[in-house]
């Protein structure tokens, strides 16, 4: 079965195209040769087709035609989001406008001085959020608590060719428990803990509960962690929007229990759901999430 490995796609040959394509032929002109990139996945990636086809078919219900052209369009948008991200680290920053629908959450969540919780998902394009802050006073390191698995070659590559280097932190889950020290230290300091809350790899704890109408294991680490803090959570996705536009959504985790993680997964689950169904295209999901597809 296809489970996802901690991983995410790609190559470092791949990047280097986007950023030759970036810095030769503009940023628009460099999303025309997606079409081929996506048709090549489109014709060739049986497995990521599959499933993909098994998300748009059975859990958006969508019509086969539709469904087919949505996996082709699903390939497309994730190569923009790609691009838009090694653009926006080249220093091309000014070439995009934004929007922010909340965040006066993000900024009561710091006046409170206790640090805070964001928990994002692979939806959207969340790693340029910090690209943004800036404009608007968000003066705040931002700690990425990750896997080893997640730290690539492709990393390394893009933090080569940015012309600053990164604000976020990695805090790096430890078999000994020793990252949750690092975390406490990050909420003393009025800093923020963003956790990843849509894949798990196998191996790992879970939780689970319905999404789109299925059950579906989550990783149990952001929401144990999150529901134990006693600090507020905060749910952060950045969307790509038409043209070089992107839109930063901030919804404040509402009536959570201490210590209720399953409550937390909940709330989680069901703002995730909302955001799936408006951006259907942009839940970059290739692998077996409901472990349903034969």
């Amino acid at each position: 079965m296809n489970k996802w490995k901690g991983k995410s796609k790609g190559t470092v040959s791949g990047y280097r195209i986007f950023v030759w394509c970036i810095r030769n032929i503009g940023i628009r002109s460099s999303y025309f040769v997606l079409y081929f990139v996506a048709a090549y996945y489109f014709l060739f990636q049986k497995k990521s087709n599959r499933y993909i086809l098994y998300y748009f078919q059975k859990r958006l219900n969508y019509g086969y035609g539709k469904a087919l052209r949505s996996i082709f369009h699903s390939y497309f948008t994730f190569g923009k989001v790609l691009i838009d991200k090694t653009a926006i680290s080249a220093g091309l920053r000014e070439k995009y406008t934004y929007e922010f629908d909340g965040i006066e959450n993000l900024r009561s969540l710091l006046a409170a001085k206790k640090g805070g919780v964001l928990i994002s998902a692979h939806i959207g394009n969340f790693e340029i959020a910090e690209h943004f802050f800036a404009d608007i006073d968000f003066d705040c390191q931002i700690n990425l608590v990750t896997t080893d698995q997640e730290v690539t070659v492709i990393k390394e590559y893009l933090e080569s060719v940015a012309v600053k280097e990164s604000s976020i932190k990695f805090i790096y889950v430890k078999e000994d428990m020793s990252h949750i020290f690092e975390i406490n230290q990050a909420l003393s300091n009025n800093e923020l803990i963003c956790f990843t809350g849509d894949r798990y790899f196998e191996g790992s704890k879970f939780l689970e509960t319905e999404l789109l109408g299925k059950s579906a294991k989550f990783p149990a680490g952001p929401f144990l962690i999150a529901s134990r803090l006693g600090v507020p959570v905060v749910y952060v996705y950045v969307m790509k929007e038409n043209n070089l536009h992107y839109h930063l959504y901030a919804r404040l985790a509402q009536n959570i229990k201490n210590r209720d993680s399953q409550g937390l997964l909940q709330s989680y689950v069901q703002n995730l759901e909302t955001m799936v169904r408006k951006y259907p295209l942009q839940w970059f999901n290739y692998f077996d999430f409901w472990d349903d597809v034969d």
